[in-house]
Parts: C-alpha cells; structure tokens; sequence
C-alpha cells in the first residue's frame, strides 16, 4: 500500500464560492479539454452519440434546488473535483502505489502507467471523485492542472487550473492554502469556508463558500435581504415579453 508524505508546508488547492456559481458549466468543459490534450491519457468518450453515453470528467457540477420555509425555493450549483485531501485514502489502498500525494504541494496524482484499474481508490474516496477511464482502463483525476501552474511558457495569467480560468463568475479561486497570507487563505477566514463531509476525516484542502439566501419574499423585509421591485403595469419591452408569453 502507498504511504502519504511528511504534511507540506504549501497546500495547493481551490475554493469555490457556491453563492455566485451559475452552474453553466465552463469549468467542466475547460476541464475535459485540457486534459483531453495534455496530461497523461485523453479522457475518453464511449457512444458518446448513442443511447447509453460513457464519459470521463474530473469535474462535474451538481445543481440542486432548495426548498425554504420563508421564502422561494433556491437553486444551487455544487462543482466537484479531487478535494486533494491531507490525508487521503485513495492513496493509502493504493496496491501499487499508482495513486500518490507529492510531498512539495500536496497535489494528489495516479502514475497511469503504474495503475491496473482495480477500482480501490474510487471505493475508498468518499466523494465520488475518482473516475475510471473506460478506454484506457485507468483511473482519472484533477491534478489541479500540475502542467500549467508550473509551467513557464505559458503567460502569467494562464499559470492557473483550466477550471479556474474559465469560471465567468469568478466563483473558483486558486491558491497556497500553507500560506496565511494567500488569497485564498485570506478568503477562508473571512467567509468562514467549510469542508466537505468533514466527519470523514479526509482533511480536504479545497474548501467551499456557502451560498446565502436570495430573493427572500416577505412583508417585513429583514437587514441583509433584496426584494424583487415588479411593476403593477409592464411597459416597453417587459410588455411585449408579458404579451408574448401569454400566447404559450
């Protein structure tokens, strides 16, 4: 079985703000593109035009909708990828040591050509995050883009995870969480991040903001809440849109 490393000092990793995430889904398409070109084995698409579509993300979006008891219900996206865990299991079932976490940034990676697809590390993750490439027969994950933080060639701007790039909301921040000082550090104390399923015991380092109550509708509006304004009679364009809409 594989052994984690000493905890390092720099802890690369993500937050996501789940109250600004749109769920339009950049992130899993820069995802897929990128590592579909660049790191390790393409990921794979299986019948991806027919009736039963395989394929392989390292990071998917999961939108959900939230009933409230004083007010309308709320949608929330969830993106999720690797967590890249402090101490993470997928690396210690690990029989030929494939799965690993790198002792100088703390990135959890699979050597695709040391892994025999047995599926243990997707078992032992509690969150979903490992996903089995169906034509190449080994698991796949986010690397947190490792051959673009690092790489010189590309313009500073670049040196981020894809996800991170191309989020249009600004939702996903990237950043050393060993650092104090980082923005992404500073970031999580001041919206007070949380965990994921932290009764696993996982110790994720990517951290989550959580989304606050919108549009609340009440007779007596509370600090904080923005209420809707809607006009007793539409005029210009919200007239034509009114009229439109009720010829449906």
């Amino acid at each position: 079985m594989t052994q984690l490393p000493p905890a390092s000092d720099k802890k690369l990793g993500l937050v996501i703000d789940l109250d600004i995430c749109v769920g339009c889904h950049a992130c899993v398409i820069s995802c897929k593109g990128w590592n579909t070109e660049n790191y390790g084995a393409p990921l794979s698409d299986m019948d991806a035009y027919g009736e039963n579509p395989v394929g392989s993300f390292l990071n998917r979006v999961h939108s959900f909708e939230i009933e409230l008891e004083d007010g309308p219900a709320q949608n929330v996206h969830f993106p999720k990828s690797c967590l890249h865990c402090e101490t993470a299991p997928c690396v210690t079932v690990c029989p030929t040591g494939a799965s690993y976490k790198r002792a100088e940034d703390g990135i959890v990676l699979v050597n695709e050509e040391a892994c025999i697809g047995c599926g243990l590390c997707a078992w032992a993750c509690p969150y979903g995050a490992r996903e089995m490439d169906q034509a190449e027969g080994v698991m796949k994950k986010c690397t947190l883009c490792v051959d673009r933080i690092y790489n010189e060639n590309l313009a500073a701007e670049d040196q981020i995870p894809a996800c991170v790039r191309s989020c249009p909301t600004g939702a996903r921040h990237f950043g050393d969480f060993g650092d104090p000082n980082s923005a992404v550090s500073q970031l999580v104390a001041e919206r007070e991040a949380v965990d994921l399923m932290p009764e696993q015991g996982t110790k994720p380092v990517n951290k989550y903001l959580l989304p606050r109550i919108k549009d609340r509708w009440l007779d007596q509006p509370e600090a904080g809440d923005v209420l809707p304004v809607v006009a007793e009679e539409p005029e210009g364009f919200l007239k034509w849109l009114d009229k439109a809409l009720e010829k449906l």
